[in-house]
């Protein structure tokens, strides 16, 4: 309520009478971007009614109670919403819009066709079991303080009625599904069961709701528990002699990126620049290595084949890591060397405000070692940001011995720079500052990957690392998961790679470790298109850098560019550089 009455009260404010020359009263200015304003708060409200998960994981609790019944009747709601949201779009004037309004209107238009064609040509509901998983949004509810420990679990407790018609529904949808999605549907089931087995029970202690009232909330989350182990079984048991391939197809993947991604440059572009990419980079890795090679092998001749030579190279410097049990504490010592570095070179505006709170990776995170960031949502602009690091106590010297060389002392700053300062973290402050709501809910996957990225290299160009040829060379390997993402993923889903050739791409060409490369094969056997995001952000934001380079002339200073881009949010980069490169208009000044 307060803030729909904040959004009038701006409405109000916004709009203001122009005066011409001759006096005569001209027409209102404003006023689009006043009703935007509101529109955009009914467009929200509706999406959440019909998306009461997606709610949840934005920071919304209005609905956090219900679960909706994936079936034909609610799929109709959505693909009608989304029509009369294009339909209402349609009557705006987007050229009158200020530029943050005007690429609002551009991410919901996206968004909403983007349902419609998921819904009727992806079709992933029929052929991905993966879909169907209620266990997440349940997991939110009990690890996220956002509200009373009692009162999240009376919502757990009602939302959990509709987990047998849930599941039941799901069975009737699920058609030739595809083997490896099934798999990993039973797998990640199987993996969360004790959010309602044991962590609802074990949460449920440290409140005084009534006995008689907890064992009713125990019985249905046994129910709930039952209803998901009969789900697997029956994904087990499925008879599918006709599955579905895993690979999307040229004309859906092509579809899905324009609508994910959203780039200037379609996916068969993207892909010839990373193959273009890839080819420099190991150019550029052999010079290095050349120079580096003395140094580490005296006169010991060179390895024929160019790859080899770095190869050779990356795995010597590899072995200089920490120790398992300095995991943490080195990345703690690195933060605040970087954050200097920033301020030195004056590349970015850091906010003191904002603090960066370097954690213990929480118990309901646990399983991937490491290093992630965990935001505040949209709706909660004002939490805390996280950088979680995972232990690597209990595991055998021989895996993290495997890690920490992946890991190493290079690539570990790599790794902070990527996740937290100048990358996602920072990237994030700015974002929370942006008003538009818009803009963090459909937060565009190409411009905040494509931001860590450039911002690896942005430091390393500006001197981080005292010019040191193994800090490059680390960072040309790191690059190349970027680049090397990409081509996979467009390679695998449109042209049938094979997986001994997507595993000589990233052992022998990306000098990935085996492990690695069976966990990206993995990946792109599940996802598609969210792998290209890293790479086709990075080459978006390089390439505005350098038209506004070109725009400012003598005027261009770095730090200025990146709080400019920054300032816009989480938007796609082709409307930021849409807005960055416009011509400014002479304002009219006479009365």
């Amino acid at each position: 309520m307060i803030k729909k009455l904040l959004i009038t009260a701006l409405a109000l404010t916004v709009i203001f009478i122009g005066c011409k020359k001759d006096g005569s009263v001209g027409p209102l200015q404003g006023k689009d971007d006043a009703a935007f304003s509101i529109y955009e708060n009914s467009f929200l409200q509706g999406l959440w009614k019909l998306n009461p998960d997606w709610a949840t994981s934005v920071g919304y609790h209005k609905y956090d109670s219900l679960l909706l019944i994936p079936d034909d009747k609610s799929r109709d709601k959505m693909i009608n919403y989304a029509k009369v949201q294009v339909d209402s779009l349609s009557r705006f004037d987007v050229t009158t819009l200020a530029d943050a309004n005007k690429i609002d209107y551009h991410i919901m238009q996206n968004q909403m066709e983007s349902i419609q064609w998921s819904i009727q040509q992806l079709k992933a509901y029929q052929w991905d079991p993966s879909s169907y998983n209620v266990i997440g949004t349940f997991a939110y509810i009990l690890n996220e303080h956002y509200a009373p420990l009692s009162k999240r679990l009376r919502n757990f407790y009602q939302k959990m009625a509709n987990i047998p018609a849930y599941y039941k529904e799901a069975e009737k949808q699920i058609k030739n599904p595809v083997i490896e999605l099934t798999g990993l549907a039973v797998e990640q089931h199987q993996g969360g069961l004790s959010v309602f087995e044991k962590d609802f029970a074990d949460s449920l202690k440290k409140t005084n709701i009534p006995q008689a009232e907890q064992k009713l909330m125990l019985d249905r989350a046994h129910l709930s528990a039952e209803t998901i182990k009969s789900f697997v079984e029956w994904l087990k048991a499925l008879k599918n002699d006709h599955p579905r391939t895993f690979r999307l197809g040229r004309e859906l993947y092509d579809a899905k990126f324009n609508y994910d991604i959203q780039a200037e440059s379609k996916a068969q572009q993207v892909y010839n620049a990373a193959v273009e990419r890839k080819k420099y980079i190991h150019h550029e890795m052999v010079q290095v290595s050349k120079k580096l090679w003395p140094k580490y092998f005296g006169s010991k001749a060179m390895p024929a084949d160019s790859l080899d030579l770095v190869a050779q190279l990356i795995d010597t410097i590899s072995s200089r890591h920490v120790k398992p049990a300095d995991f943490q504490s080195a990345i703690e010592n690195l933060l605040p060397k970087l954050t200097a570095f920033v301020k030195a070179k004056d590349l970015i505006t850091l906010d003191p405000s904002r603090p960066l709170i370097i954690r213990k990776e929480p118990g309901y995170m646990a399983g991937v070692a490491g290093a992630s960031m965990s935001s505040p949502g949209p709706y909660d602009k004002e939490g805390n940001s996280y950088f979680n690091v995972g232990s690597l106590a209990g595991w055998t010297a021989e895996k993290a011995e495997s890690y920490l060389r992946e890991y190493n002392q290079y690539t570990l700053q790599i790794l902070c720079i990527h996740e937290a300062i100048p990358g996602h973290y920072v990237q994030l402050v700015y974002a929370n500052k942006a008003p538009s709501l818009i803009k963090s809910i459909f937060g565009n996957s190409a411009m905040i990957e494509g931001w860590a990225v450039y911002s690896e290299e942005m430091m390393l160009d500006n001197g981080y690392g005292a010019d040191e040829p193994e800090m490059r060379l680390m960072w040309y390997k790191w690059h190349l998961r970027s680049v090397c993402n990409t081509i996979l993923d467009y390679a695998v889903h449109t042209q049938n790679m094979s997986k001994p050739d997507a595993m000589k791409l990233l052992t022998h060409e990306a000098f990935q470790q085996e492990a690695e490369a069976e966990g990206k094969w993995k990946r792109v056997n599940v996802t598609s298109v969210q792998l290209d995001s890293y790479f086709t952000g990075y080459k978006e934001i390089t390439d505005l850098r350098d038209a506004y380079k070109k725009k400012m002339g003598d005027k261009f200073k770095l730090k200025d560019f990146n709080e400019k881009f920054l300032s816009y949010g989480s938007a796609p980069v082709k409307y930021i550089k849409e807005a960055m490169l416009a011509k400014e208009v002479v304002a009219n000044t006479g009365h």
